[in-house]
């Protein structure tokens, strides 16, 4: 059985959350476009809610948190968890680990119905090896793996407790 070596404790990914918050905030600095917060469901919406919380400290934008569901391995169906007019606005995707972009892509899908004013993605764990054309905005740990290394971040009662690697 493979071990797993822990690369961000809960102190950590706390951090690194404030850090990727306060990022977003410096860059929408000054537009007050309401902000939507989508995380890719579950660890997704975990970190989106964490995200949207620390994001209304710093903007007085309206901040709205959406969740998207897909099934990773076969995203044929992806569906946004309320029917919102998205035109104008700016929307974050949100997700735990991002491995070959597969998941952020098709996550956007349900966004080219409309016209947002910009579209961001936001991982805290970040995997070099890329099959699909989709790089992370803001990223909380970027970590170089083997395709064989697999990326877990857990969560326990809304809170990230750690991301392992195994």
């Amino acid at each position: 059985m493979p071990t797993k070596k822990q690369i961000l404790d809960k102190a950590s990914a706390a951090r690194k959350m404030e850090r990727m918050a306060l990022e977003l905030a410096e860059q929408l600095q000054g537009d007050r476009a309401p902000v939507v917060i989508i995380g890719i469901r579950n660890s997704g919406t975990v970190i989106a809610d964490k995200i949207a919380t620390l994001l209304q400290t710093y903007l007085p934008n309206e901040i709205r948190l959406l969740s998207v569901s897909l099934d990773k391995n076969h995203p044929a169906e992806v569906k946004l968890s309320e029917n919102l007019n998205l035109d104008g606005l700016h929307i974050v995707l949100t997700d735990d680990v991002t491995n070959s972009g597969r998941t952020l892509l098709y996550a956007l899908k349900p966004l080219l119905a409309f016209h947002p004013k910009s579209i961001q993605t936001l991982v805290l764990v970040e995997r070099m090896h890329k099959l699909f054309p989709v790089k992370p905005d803001y990223v909380g740990l970027s970590v170089s793996t083997t395709i064989q290394d697999h990326i877990q971040v857990e969560v326990a009662d809304g809170e990230v407790t750690g991301a392992y690697m195994n």
